[in-house]
């Protein structure tokens, strides 16, 4: 059995730093009462509007594939880290999530879920329908006007 006193002291010492800590920017801190220091964000700025806003539900999706994807690194790391213990067998397991997961970015790319900004075609196009009209030259029509 392993003895116990270092977790002991060390949870010991922790308490007492944050007791510590708390006290003195208790002690040291600054008290005002302005109109706005109850509100949600104390930088002194009065708030306006509600804070229930909407966000697109593209937003959502981003932040999906970003953890799906961030979650794929910790998994490729770890098995970069373990390569020698797993063998062949880890590599053509790997390379098969890896491959899943380029599969469903392929498809998340042809269902429009990476677009985030306007098209670019119809910009381009819009642009050279622009240019186009700019070039073509202005008729001039001369009225006659008969007393």
């Amino acid at each position: 059995m392993q003895p116990t006193w270092p977790f002991l002291v060390f949870g010991a010492i922790v308490l007492v730093l944050v007791l510590a800590i708390l006290g003195l920017s208790y002690l040291l801190g600054q008290r005002h009462k302005d109109r706005s220091t109850g509100e949600a964000y104390e930088a002194g700025i009065l708030s306006t509007g509600s804070a229930r806003l909407r966000f697109p539900s593209q937003f959502y999706l981003v932040a999906m594939l970003f953890v799906i994807f961030d979650i794929e690194t910790v998994f490729v790391i770890s098995w970069a880290i373990a390569f020698g213990e797993l063998g062949w067998a880890g590599f053509i397991g790997v390379s098969v999530f890896i491959a899943i997961l380029l599969a469903v970015l392929v498809y998340e790319w042809r269902n429009g879920a990476l677009d985030f900004g306007p098209d670019g075609k119809k910009i381009l196009k819009a642009f050279r329908k622009m240019k186009q009209s700019s070039l073509q030259p202005k008729s001039e029509t001369h009225e006659v006007v008969v007393n």
